[in-house]
């Protein structure tokens, strides 16, 4: 098996869309969550770097150019995947995000493979999760 970004062809995680029913509103969140700003931006999506990946937060509507014939799934339809963020200290980041607003689907807590964890949700229902080694 070849490991990526050795020979093989994926080199890494370049973009992640998401797709969202307000762009103003989930726009509105990143800015005051993340504190990141605004990478790239037309009226149907709104693109942040967190690091060497963007995200793009496109309007739902017009997902379908990009994934048809597949359908956008509705936004209290049930989550598929989560995002992980590495941070430093998980209780203190956890503790900024509830100071903004952020209600916290579970955690800080410990997990078996070593981490400690927190999660949350964005406006587009999208589970974001921070993350960091146990000492």
């Amino acid at each position: 098996m070849v490991e990526s970004g050795t020979n093989g062809w994926a080199q890494g995680i370049a973009a992640v869309t998401l797709f969202v029913d307000d762009l103003a509103v989930a726009k509105q969140f990143y800015l005051d969550v993340f504190g990141l700003p605004v990478y790239y931006e037309d009226r149907e999506s709104a693109v942040f770097r967190f690091g060497g990946t963007l995200v793009n937060l496109l309007v739902a509507s017009a997902a379908g150019e990009l994934i048809g014939p597949a359908v956008v799934a509705p936004t209290h339809g049930g989550s598929r995947f989560q995002l992980t963020i590495d941070v430093d200290d998980v209780d203190a980041r956890c503790g900024e995000l509830v100071a903004r607003g952020v209600r916290l689907l579970n955690g800080p807590m410990d997990r078996p493979w070593g981490v400690r964890t927190a999660s949350f949700v964005d406006p587009g229902g999208h589970i974001w999760e921070i993350a960091a080694p146990l000492p």
